[in-house]
């Protein structure tokens, strides 16, 4: 119990307050998008780019790269085996990011070219909902790999997961989102950057611009 609380009130607090204030000592992220006052109408949608769905397809991949090993990490958490394989747990880590980082940016890119400037939470929640498969997916292996029958060892056992979960949306949505602030803020045609020769730097890319740059310009 002493090693505990040494361990919350000597390390975790201290970290909370460090990061705290080198946080708040980085200067405020600017938007890289200058918005108009009126909001452009959005034309009729397709139905494959429709919210919901575009945002539950996109967390396939991210978590179609973890799920085998996610089972060897439940069996070591929860039947008390041995994992020991972390040189593979991290090339499926890099894995993950790169994941992550591709499918949002490329679900982003066709939003945009739909002339649909609503992107921003729905690019997080596109990797982000890699989380909900995860949780599905661990009720899955509490009904066919687990022997528990208590009620209170299920709830103690979904709650675990649930907390997993969120801290992968967590991990999921600060990848997507440092990946998206990087490589669109360099490309105005796809309407986040509205500054003057930066057509000549998403050519020098080989990103072909979408039907219309200023119909991208969303808000």
């Amino acid at each position: 119990m002493f090693a505990l609380v040494l361990l919350w009130f000597g390390i975790s607090v201290p970290l909370v307050f460090v990061g705290s204030y080198l946080g708040f000592k980085k200067p405020a992220l600017e938007p890289p998008v200058k918005t108009n006052k009126i909001p452009r109408q959005i034309p009729e949608q397709a139905w494959y780019m429709n919210p919901i769905f575009t945002i539950l397809i996109g967390g396939i991949l991210p978590f179609g790269a973890v799920f085998i090993e996610l089972f060897f990490i439940l069996t070591s958490i929860w039947l008390h085996q041995f994992y020991y394989i972390f040189g593979f747990l991290f090339l499926v880590f890099v894995i993950l990011i790169i994941t992550c980082a591709e499918i949002t940016i490329v679900l982003c890119y066709f939003q945009l070219c739909s002339e649909d400037y609503m992107w921003w939470w729905r690019s997080y929640l596109t990797s982000g909902s890699s989380a909900l498969y995860l949780f599905l997916y661990a009720a899955f292996y509490f009904f066919t790999k687990l022997q528990i029958t208590k009620l209170v060892s299920g709830i103690l056992y979904f709650g675990y997961m649930l907390l997993a979960s969120f801290a992968f949306f967590v991990l999921t949505v600060w990848n997507c989102y440092a990946f998206l602030w990087h490589d669109f803020t360099g490309f105005p045609a796809y309407g986040l950057r509205t500054d003057a020769g930066a057509e000549t730097k998403a050519a020098a890319r080989g990103w072909p611009p979408p039907a219309g740059i200023e119909s991208c310009r969303g808000a």
